[in-house]
């Protein structure tokens, strides 16, 4: 694959700078208890990628509960997260040398999420990646979120570059399809649940994770 093309990389952020999933799951899996749901991890990770608005609208739908409005679920799930974020969140292997290795090539780069912005925030001060980036977009108001390619699109179109110019680094297949229906690269770092997954056979390249991004670079120098 050659990336002499690519002027800017755009990361997701859970499963990808941050090792968000295990609490996601805890966010959910407590939140959904509260309305009479017993949800289990492998249910969670059926939703992976997906914005947290349309797992709760899809549960609801499913199963439906009547002592709590959806947008109170969602915003129980959104705050638990953050608890647990601020508690306990970390860094996947390889985050901050790829992004070091991004800023010294003189790439641009994005981030685009799923999760809503004052999760974001808590994310890259948590982590103190802020300052690699030049643009942070969450899908939170889109009008679709990813499978749809919007997200993305909507990145670029803030970092002022061609979705040709484009590289995502991507952990699920909602994501990584997101970024393909947006027409741009993408290098999956599956997520340990999804690490199986056939899906992302569509994906450009599998990586094991972010260390090996330079790699990928560097081998077409």
């Amino acid at each position: 694959m050659n990336l002499n093309h690519i002027s800017t990389v755009i990361f997701d952020m859970d499963g990808v700078l941050i090792d968000s999933e295990p609490l996601w799951k805890i966010a959910e899996v407590e939140a959904f208890a509260k309305v009479g749901l017993d949800l289990t991890h492998t249910d969670c990770e059926e939703t992976v990628g997906l914005r947290i608005d349309q797992v709760v609208e899809m549960w609801h739908k499913k199963v439906g509960w009547k002592n709590k409005s959806v947008q109170a679920v969602e915003d129980d799930i959104v705050s638990i997260l953050i608890r647990e974020i601020k508690k306990q969140g970390q860094a996947l292997i390889g985050v901050n040398t790829a992004l070091q290795f991004c800023k010294e090539k003189g790439l641009n780069i994005g981030l685009a999420t799923s999760s809503y912005e004052r999760i974001i925030e808590v994310v890259v001060d948590r982590l103190k990646i802020r300052d690699f980036f030049h643009t942070l977009h969450s899908a939170e108001h889109e009008v679709y979120g990813k499978p749809h390619p919007d997200v993305f699109l909507n990145c670029a179109k803030k970092l002022n570059v061609h979705p040709g110019e484009c590289l995502v680094i991507e952990d699920s297949f909602n994501g990584v399809l997101a970024a393909k229906a947006a027409r741009m690269n993408v290098f999956a770092i599956p997520e340990k649940s999804h690490q199986h997954d056939p899906r992302l056979i569509i994906a450009d390249k599998i990586l094991n994770d972010l260390t090996e991004l330079s790699k990928m670079f560097t081998h077409q120098s």
